[in-house]
């Protein structure tokens, strides 16, 4: 098999790790906010967004008051999206089943999926005002199950984002606090006077709050940890190369480091989509972002066949996948590595960024090579219970543990074991300082 010939590489690869500056200043704000709370928060949204209102908290007057403020076309587009959301999610929640069984006589062991208490949505401003943010992250926890969601998200240069506002609001949000940043998710994770500690974060965010959950992993729990948003295209002789060109800069406008990678085995395509590429750049409103992401992160791989095509994806283990082939449902069969695939020419990644239900919380930097996207089981703890009726049943396996414990020298585990066998089938307690066996 020929090697693959790049028609366009990468001029940077993807920094494997975060920025030191960055993980020093988090860790800074982090400690601060733990020690000093609600006071150490002012201060850094005064310092960091110019933003010390009298209350971060929206009161359900001023939710009110907000939403009313967005045009009813925006507010019935975010329910409609919402309801796709919902509904996708549900089916998930659906498919995770309680369960118990008697694996033996007497011997019941059980499987419940329950939710975790408290959650906390993130949905960042900036430049980008992610309002899909708030139905991928609150939506999801509400059809899990989630009784308490805290939600955040900044002003925007002084100013409420009130479409966020409306679509947190609308997803079921208990709480909306106008407050960004390592400030935001350091609060919701440690807790202060004012802002309730939560059990898990999600959302997206910047270098800063992708290194604040990172540090804060652990003492919470979080969605996942967040890189660069990702674009693979999978394409054949017969996709259109205007539609490969667009799709990819679609993606590239995320942020100067988003990878956006082509591999097909027609370099005539591949051609015909760098010569669209070129002409579309230039133009984009969103070029200072995807300009750089494409010059210094983009990528054009000709490949000798549609299967090498498809190999090749896989190894890249990226985000998002497009298969843009006459067969596109063979992706299914032959590839494992990758957030989300888009299956045809008649979907995008697009849809699922922002409209057609499935979560676009998805993994980055290789790790769709071991985890999936944020889903309704990320708000669920799956746990177990035992229960033994059986007193035949529990003397055996009462027998069984005192041999397997003994093999790892764990003495305590074993006599555990020996008193239920005493007590249940008379087995005799040599290591007890008085009777031989236990009493009924």
């Amino acid at each position: 098999m020929s090697k693959p010939f790049y028609l366009k590489s990468a001029i940077t690869a993807p920094t494997p790790t975060g920025d030191p500056a960055v993980a020093d200043t988090v860790a800074q704000v982090i400690a601060d906010i733990r020690e000093r709370g609600d006071a150490a928060v002012r201060e850094y949204s005064e310092k960091f967004d110019k933003w010390t209102p009298e209350s971060f908290k929206l009161s359900h007057a001023k939710i009110e008051e907000i939403v009313a403020q967005v045009p009813q076309s925006v507010v019935d587009d975010i329910k409609t999206v919402q309801q796709n959301v919902r509904v996708f999610a549900q089916h998930q929640r659906d498919s995770l089943t309680d369960f118990e069984v008697e694996t033996a006589p007497g011997v019941h062991l059980g499987q419940r999926n329950v939710p975790i208490a408290a959650a906390g949505a993130y949905a960042p401003g900036g430049r980008y005002p992610l309002v899909a943010s708030a139905h991928m992250t609150t939506v999801t926890a509400k059809v899990a199950g989630v009784p308490h969601i805290t939600a955040c998200t900044p002003p925007i240069r002084g100013e409420i984002p009130a479409a966020t506002v409306a679509a947190f609001h609308l997803a079921g949000a208990d709480e909306i606090y106008l407050l960004g940043g390592v400030q935001a998710v350091a609060s919701m994770a440690l807790g202060t006077e004012t802002i309730r500690k939560v059990d898990m974060l999600a959302g997206p965010g910047n270098a800063f709050v992708a290194e604040a959950k990172r540090q804060l992993f652990g003492e919470v729990g979080i969605d996942l940890f967040a890189g660069p948003t990702e674009v693979l295209v999978v394409a054949d002789e017969h996709a259109d190369p205007f539609i490969v060109a667009v799709d990819l800069l679609s993606q590239a406008e995320h942020g100067p480091d988003s990878p956006a990678v082509l591999i097909t085995e027609s370099e005539a395509l591949a051609r015909a989509a760098l010569d669209h590429i070129d002409a579309i750049l230039p133009e984009m409103p969103t070029r200072d972002f995807a300009g750089p992401a494409w010059r210094d992160h983009g990528q054009i791989i000709v490949v000798e066949d549609i299967e090498a095509a498809y190999a090749l994806a896989d190894t890249f283990a990226s985000e998002h996948v497009q298969i843009l082939t006459d067969t596109p449902r063979r992706a299914l069969e032959v590839m494992n590595n990758y957030g989300a695939l888009f299956l045809g020419e008649k979907t995008c990644v697009s849809y699922g960024d922002k409209v057609i239900g499935t979560n676009h919380t998805l993994p980055t930097r290789g790790s769709a090579r071991y985890t999936g996207g944020l889903w309704v089981g990320k708000y669920l703890k799956t746990v177990t219970y035992q229960e033994v009726t059986s007193e035949s049943a529990s003397a055996e396996l009462g027998k069984l543990c005192g041999r397997a414990a003994r093999v790892e020298f764990f003495e305590g585990h074993a006599r555990s074991g020996d008193v239920r066998a005493a007590k249940y089938a008379g087995a005799p307690l040599v290591w007890a300082p008085h009777d031989s066996t236990t009493r009924r």
